[in-house]
């Protein structure tokens, strides 16, 4: 049974009018990049209770959540109202296999993200451990619209501090905006433009893809790598190309 632990709001940081991030510092056990842990309030005599992944690297801990603001929800429309010093009950152990011991080697390292489903990725590359095994690293992020990319500065700062080794690309799909692909990401993949933006191929010899995010979009990006490019899902007993995790 889940243990839950007090967590005290540090900072609230509003990025759009639905998206916000939470940083907390909370008893909480060790955890491994790209995991979650839950998040939970009592309303109405009951823990309202929702999965969030990690944003802060392990070592850190002031602990970040990215979250987005579902106006009918019954927990988020309450945590986005919180203010520091306010307290949400958290998770102790965290929890998920979105993580680079269950990743295999290989030359280029794609992952690739929609919305809130980049804190995976922005935590296993703050920590920047079990990433030499990769010659190239490729952060995508892909939103509605270019507001939304909250962390873009971030994203920029972590393709300085790897000096050449992560490139980095954001995707509008409902504007078009300077430097970010127009359009939804498996659409981009299946006409080679993602491929050519980056400036490396996707293919079952070189690449290990990574898709966190929207459940239809893991589901379509997956079915194209299958058909189109010859990648298959990755299993412990049956090593392969694709890890994904959907984000409801």
């Amino acid at each position: 049974m889940a243990e839950w632990v007090t967590g005290k709001i540090t900072h609230v940081q509003h990025w759009t009018d639905a998206l916000f991030s939470l940083t907390i510092r909370a008893p909480v056990a060790p955890f491994t990049a790209g995991q979650f842990t839950k998040l939970g309030l009592e309303i109405n005599g009951e823990r309202v209770q929702r999965a969030y992944s990690y944003v802060n690297a392990p070592n850190n801990p002031d602990l970040e959540f990215y979250l987005v603001n579902v106006p009918e929800g019954q927990l988020s429309p309450r945590l986005h109202a919180m203010k520091p010093g306010d307290e949400v009950q958290v998770v102790n152990e965290a929890a998920g296999f979105f993580v680079l011991d269950e990743v295999p080697t290989s030359n280029t390292l794609w992952m690739l993200a929609t919305g809130t489903a980049i804190g995976p990725y922005l935590s296993i590359l703050q920590q920047g451990i079990s990433l030499e095994r990769f010659d190239n690293l490729v952060l995508v992020h892909a939103a509605r619209y270019a507001n939304d990319l909250s962390y873009l500065p971030q994203m920029q700062a972590l393709q300085t501090r790897y000096q050449g080794k992560l490139r980095i690309q954001t995707v509008v799909s409902r504007e078009t905006q300077p430097g970010s692909l127009h359009g939804r990401l498996p659409a981009l993949i299946e006409s080679g433009e993602l491929e050519e933006s980056i400036g490396l191929p996707i293919n079952a010899e070189t690449s290990h893809m990574m898709l966190c995010g929207n459940p239809q979009m893991v589901r379509d990006t997956t079915q194209l790598l299958k058909t189109q490019r010859g990648m298959t899902k990755h299993l412990r007993r049956r090593p392969g190309h694709i890890t994904a995790e959907h984000y409801w």
